[in-house]
């Protein structure tokens, strides 16, 4: 009879000898990668020390090491990347609000630098940047060949001073636009009413308090109408991000409760869920948000969030599809590091990277036009005809604000839909 401890015993043995090969060959691979990288970590030294000797012009050591650095990091994607001290403090200005510049939120691309969006009321919206643009010179130097962090250090300066940039636009021959710099102040919300009864809120940037203006300007709004509103128009056209934590509280003041947005990085046990607190302040009122492919980040946080829980529509444009999370790491007096650590993720579990936001209704720009109707008679214009018994009413009269409304035609059907859906709504509550 075979004894069970024999049959136990046997099989440790077994297990032994198979997990020792597999162990055996872990440690060789651990090993070999060490010995690998001492390898090239000592190719590093001799290629800086071959570039220090030999290269045409003198370079000094943290020249080579901050390029090298920076290299590494622009190697992984297009927002990582080595922040100098010169750098890591205007990224702080820029977060806060104010800084100096050109007011344009630009990223790499084929080795030339890309526009994302043009800042309202800034020298790059004045001269009429547009997302999607390609910046391939600054004062006449090629952009090719250059850094990110070099390129945008290039077109920063002075206030007062001008720049040249050299743009190419898809279907256009490449032009010069020359461009002072000032100190950016950013007003990132401003708002109106349009149509006498929809509240018209722009966010142009999510920089510090702007969950706070938003909120602030509707109960202005409110006030100011005549009669209750019919809806909200969210404008975050051309809108490159900024703060999650804002993207995050504006989405929270028109939801009650679910999630917001998720960021997800390498590790599950890292995942991060935003959620809503209870309270809308729009109370249930409809909302249309307005997006274009220049809509990017922290502006697709919110439209991906209204869009999942059905309490927005999205009209307009794709956005641009910058769903990656990027964390900051100071590096003491030697400035910061931007790496990218997670990825967004819209409640309903979308990626939102290198897709976008796609809006529930598609307008592109577009010009209105009216069409000369011919000669066309309405019942009023017959002599004989029947007068109206009802009591008269008055006519509205066109003003400066329709007017407006038609030279941007994603604004205006984007009010229109707002109307309707007010109207709708009234029909089911009566």
């Amino acid at each position: 009879m075979i004894n069970k401890w024999s049959i136990f015993t046997a099989s440790l043995l077994s297990v032994a000898i198979f997990t020792a090969p597999v162990m055996a060959d872990k440690e060789k691979n651990e090993k070999d990668n060490f010995a690998e990288t001492y390898e090239m970590l000592n190719l590093f030294g001799e290629v800086m020390e071959r570039t220090k000797t030999s290269y045409v012009e003198d370079v000094t050591d943290k020249k080579l090491i901050e390029s090298a650095i920076n290299g590494m990091l622009v190697s992984l994607d297009p927002h990582s990347s080595y922040l100098d001290a010169q750098s890591f403090k205007y990224m702080n200005e820029q977060t806060s609000g104010k800084f100096g510049g050109l007011g344009i939120e630009v990223t790499m691309e084929n080795g030339v630098v890309k526009v994302v969006s043009p800042i309202d009321d800034t020298p790059a919206s004045k001269a009429g940047l547009k997302p999607n643009d390609y910046i391939t010179h600054i004062d006449g130097e090629q952009v090719v060949g250059m850094s990110l962090n070099d390129a945008v250090d290039k077109m920063r300066g002075k206030v007062g001073e001008k720049v040249k940039l050299t743009i190419r636009r898809i279907n256009e021959k490449p032009f010069d636009v020359t461009l002072k710099r000032e100190e950016i102040k950013i007003q990132s919300v401003k708002s109106e009413l349009k149509g006498d009864d929809v509240a018209y809120i722009r966010i142009s940037s999510f920089s510090e308090d702007t969950d706070k203006a938003v909120e602030k300007d509707l109960k202005k709004l409110q006030k100011k109408a005549k009669e209750p509103l019919a809806g909200i128009v969210l404008d975050v056209r051309n809108n490159p991000g900024g703060l999650l934590d804002q993207a995050v509280n504006v989405s929270d003041l028109f939801l009650d409760k679910g999630e917001i947005v998720s960021t997800r990085s390498k590790n599950p046990q890292d995942t991060i869920k935003y959620n809503a607190t209870k309270g809308d302040i729009a109370q249930d009122m409809p909302i249309v948000v307005l997006v274009n492919d220049g809509s990017a980040s922290a502006s697709e946080i919110v439209a991906g969030a209204l869009q999942d829980h059905k309490r927005a529509i999205v009209l307009g444009e794709r956005t641009f599809g910058k769903g990656s999370v990027q964390t900051v790491i100071p590096l003491g007096k030697y400035g910061a590091m931007r790496l990218t650590t997670a990825r967004y993720y819209t409640p309903s579990g979308r990626s939102i990277q290198a897709t976008g936001i796609m809006p529930d209704v598609e307008v592109k720009p577009a010009k209105v036009e009216e069409i000369d109707k011919g000669m066309n008679f309405s019942e009023a214009e017959f002599g004989n005809a029947l007068k109206n018994d009802a009591k008269e009413t008055t006519k509205k009269k066109e003003n400066a604000q329709d007017e407006d409304l038609k030279k941007d035609y994603q604004l205006m059907r984007a009010v229109d839909l707002v109307k309707s859906l007010s109207i709708y709504k009234q029909g089911l509550n009566n």
